[in-house]
């Protein structure tokens, strides 16, 4: 049995652990509240651009932009987004688990596919495994601007038109609600679900000069706002699962500390009792 000393000593440290949690939790709400007012910002410029680049596709018959244009799959990309720390439950757990078996159930060589890795822990999950990473970004803070990631999508953009990969696929935790996230993966290259993908067509558009000099400059930046919108939803999803890790990180630890402390006055009564006993007992002797 742990001497008193010792479930003190646990009792004590299991306090401080519980105050850093706590502090942790109070901290990824007050991020989460930010994070989550950041990507429904954002909705609504998706939404546009959306039902723009759909309208414009769906008017350019005779558009020829490659990133139009579904070709024979010789390799494909995974842009996988994860956080720069742990400490957040399953949120990364769950994105490289469903990416892994993903490319695993895909691809029979490492030849097939390649990765674009956002966040360390994705970063060194891949190459730990040996994966073969095309390009990686880590390091972006708690809010992330368009500045920081724009030389990412535009590269990734710019290597599919130049056919280093033939597809891409994005891979992220999407926000649901303050204790749920779930992991989504889409397709965003080539673009070729115009008449599925909800988009109406309520205008006709005239070119100036013409539908491929727009589409050029068009397709792009909905390809790049594709990639920031799913990670502004990811960082809403890693506030949101670092504040629920932590609160059950709180809980664990007073209810530990609960037990902790009826072992402590359980022992403390037993070595009372002991030393009653024996003090009686040499009382005794003494008569």
């Amino acid at each position: 049995m742990a001497s008193l000393r010792d479930i003190k000593s646990r009792i004590t440290s299991t306090k401080k652990t519980s105050q850093i949690t706590k502090a942790m939790q109070m901290v990824s709400a007050a991020k989460l509240n930010r994070a989550e007012t950041n990507a429904k910002s954002f909705a609504p410029y998706m939404d546009k651009i959306q039902e723009v680049v759909f309208n414009v596709g769906k008017g350019a018959k005779n558009a020829k932009h490659p990133m139009l244009v579904s070709r024979e799959v010789k390799k494909t990309a995974y842009l996988v987004i994860t956080s720069d720390r742990g400490l957040a439950g399953a949120f990364n757990s769950s994105v490289l688990r469903n990416a892994y078996r993903t490319i695993q159930e895909r691809h029979q060589s490492k030849d097939e596919y390649t990765v674009i890795a956002i966040g360390r822990v994705g970063r060194d999950f891949f190459k730990k495994r040996e994966m073969p990473i095309l390009s990686e970004l880590v390091g972006l803070g708690d809010e992330v601007t368009f500045a920081q990631i724009k030389d990412l999508t535009r590269q990734t953009v710019q290597m599919f038109i130049d056919g280093a990969f033939d597809e891409l696929h994005l891979v992220y935790n999407h926000f649901v609600s303050a204790i749920s996230q779930e992991v989504k993966e889409k397709k965003v290259l080539p673009l070729t679900d115009f008449g599925t993908s909800g988009g109406k067509r309520t205008a006709s558009y005239e070119f100036e000069p013409d539908e491929e000099e727009v589409l050029e400059v068009l397709l792009p930046q909905y390809a790049e706002s594709l990639i920031y919108g799913a990670l502004l939803d990811s960082k809403a999803s890693e506030h949101a699962a670092r504040m629920t890790a932590m609160k059950n990180a709180t809980d664990n630890a007073k209810e530990l500390i609960d037990s902790l402390s009826l072992s402590y006055n359980r022992a403390r009564q037993a070595a009372i009792t002991q030393e009653i006993t024996e003090i009686v007992g040499g009382a005794a002797a003494l008569e």
